[in-house]
């Protein structure tokens, strides 16, 4: 499927070289992605990539005023960056079975295997697109992204068991809002936690699933965070993460 997203990437990049600049390009390049992984996703809802990609630059604007060490590297240009990468950061999922990513119940450990195998899929994805395109800092970090938003601060994450700095901080800040999301969401399997018990849940795996600094990143402006989720609410079913 991987094969068949590149396929569908290179008519829209062959007609933009003719005269476009590359940033036109890789905003092409990422609707025509994002469009193509739709086409696969039926059951996904849109408000979950506009809910992740601001919850990203809150935790990302939050980290930059808390922590000196963030301050240079998470400068204004960098977190327009990694807020336009974000909704990228699922897009392996294309190469998922439909058997189990749509799979109306709790997977078993063998399709949970499977699963995994998303984040390595759109690592490769991405990575294949910069080659089309040559180097593209929006497309390394989008890459980046994918690979490591389940890598966990303890190192008993997926797919290649990081730990605590060896994760990139996209991946870190990736991971919170992605957990911050997937338990207010209703899905197919279980109900929607509140705000209040998914802040409870992140604070209490910080040090093990998650970045402590991106934690505390969080607990300083979870309002922001409520107010995005109820911004761009959706009661549509959404599928395995």
């Amino acid at each position: 499927m991987i094969g068949r997203l590149l396929n569908s990437l290179e008519g829209t990049i062959k007609a933009v070289r003719q005269g476009a600049g590359q940033l036109q390009l890789t905003q092409e390049v990422t609707v025509d992605t994002i469009s193509s992984l739709a086409e696969y996703r039926d059951m996904e809802t849109g408000n979950h990539i506009l809910r992740t990609r601001n919850y990203v630059r809150i935790l990302a604007r939050q980290l930059r005023k808390q922590s000196s060490v963030y301050a240079e590297i998470l400068n204004e240009d960098f977190i327009d960056l990694l807020s336009q990468s974000a909704p990228l950061h699922d897009i392996g999922k294309i190469g998922v079975p439909d058997e189990i990513l749509l799979k109306p119940a709790k997977l078993t450990s063998e399709e949970f295997e499977e699963m995994k195998k998303h984040t390595v899929y759109g690592k490769e994805a991405l990575t294949q697109a910069e080659d089309k395109l040559g180097s593209n800092h929006f497309l390394q970090l989008a890459a980046e992204i994918a690979w490591t938003h389940h890598e966990k601060w303890d190192g008993s994450g997926y797919p290649r068991g990081l730990s605590g700095a060896e994760i990139p901080l996209s991946g870190r800040i990736m991971a919170v809002a992605d957990v911050y999301d997937a338990l207010i969401s209703k899905r197919v399997y279980k109900a929607a936690s509140s705000h209040e018990e998914a802040l409870a849940y992140i604070e209490e795996h910080s040090g093990s699933m998650f970045d402590p600094e991106v934690v505390a990143a969080l607990l300083a402006v979870s309002d922001d965070f409520l107010s995005v989720a109820e911004k761009f609410s959706d009661s549509v079913l959404r599928t395995h993460d």
